[in-house]
């Protein structure tokens, strides 16, 4: 038998390349979720479910990042044993975990997405055919990682073809280079909240610049018109939708000024984003007036509506 008031289960840790940001994650976050909700902090440390999780007892709030956790992988193992957890389900988790068929589901309703191919490690393509399909200026990345995991720009033949020959697993994804504004939304809800803008001291946004202190420079809100502010959030709900997520997520786009006719290029969807109080969804949120209190307590108030069958309303 059910209880009345859930136990907030955070999930933290994992298997993935992403295990210590997570864990950053999962502590700020049930420290905050305390303040709101009787909270267990659960170490994650295989590819299961951790030992203690009763769906008479307990709603979770996922702070898993990467293979496994944000995949779907943990999804499908709450589904299956019934336990009630906030985000996206299973279905919409596996889906924005591939890059390249997020940016397909969001490209069918009209976001603009970059030109781009995926290969497996097997599979490599030749130099020639990707400067000739792509140019010599692209972006290679694991089409199913997070934080930036192995991120190259090339920016000639050679480069590229180094960084091909260093992939030796894994599925992978190779796009054209785009210039511009790195942006950020945040989505509570299927509604956007603040933009953020990001720039990385080095140019590019990889994992050095999201983890190494004074790297990066963040504004939030993002220094950009009303009307640009407008076209974003209004990319990002379209985005969210799209690829079927619930709750919330967070959605990156970059802006490309030099470009007129659609300078807003969809980068990816991130349905389990950092969650310390400088990560990227604070950030948008505070633009919207949550602090991370009433931030994480909005985040998973859905889950804990859907554990008690009553509707939830966002503030």
């Amino acid at each position: 038998m059910k209880i009345s008031t859930p136990v907030i289960a955070v999930l933290c840790g994992g298997t993935s390349s992403e295990r210590e940001v997570s864990l950053g994650s999962g502590a700020a976050s049930a420290l905050a979720l305390a303040r709101s909700f009787p909270t267990r902090l659960f170490s994650v440390d295989s590819d299961a479910l951790p030992a203690g999780l009763d769906p008479s007892r307990h709603v979770v709030f996922s702070t898993l990042h990467g293979t496994f956790g944000e995949d779907g992988g943990m999804q499908r193992l709450l589904d299956e044993a019934g336990v009630v957890y906030a985000g996206c389900d299973a279905a919409s988790s596996a889906l924005t975990m591939d890059k390249a068929a997020t940016k397909a589901a969001a490209a069918a309703r009209g976001i603009t997405v970059a030109k781009g191919l995926t290969f497996s490690a097997a599979q490599k393509p030749d130099v020639e055919a990707v400067v000739a399909e792509l140019g010599n200026q692209v972006v290679i990345k694991p089409n199913d990682q997070g934080s930036s995991v192995g991120l190259t720009v090339a920016t000639d033949r050679r480069m590229i073809a180094q960084a091909l020959a260093a992939i030796t697993a894994g599925n992978w994804l190779i796009e054209q280079r785009l210039v511009g504004r790195e942006l950020s939304v945040g989505v509570l809800g299927g509604k956007a909240m603040g933009v953020v803008e990001i720039r990385p001291k080095s140019g590019v946004y990889d994992f050095a610049s999201k983890y190494t202190k004074g790297a990066t420079e963040y504004f939030a809100p993002a220094p950009i018109d009303e009307s640009l502010t407008t076209t974003v959030r209004r990319a990002a709900e379209t985005a969210f939708a799209a690829c079927g997520c619930r709750d919330y997520a967070r959605v990156d786009f970059i802006l490309c000024e030099q470009t007129v006719d659609n300078p807003l290029y969809l980068l990816e969807i991130n349905t389990l984003p950092g969650m310390k109080e400088t990560s990227l969804l604070p950030m948008s949120a505070r633009c919207a007036g949550l602090d991370f209190t009433a931030l994480v307590r909005e985040l998973v108030s859905p889950a804990v509506q859907r554990f008690s069958g009553s509707p939830h309303k966002y503030r």
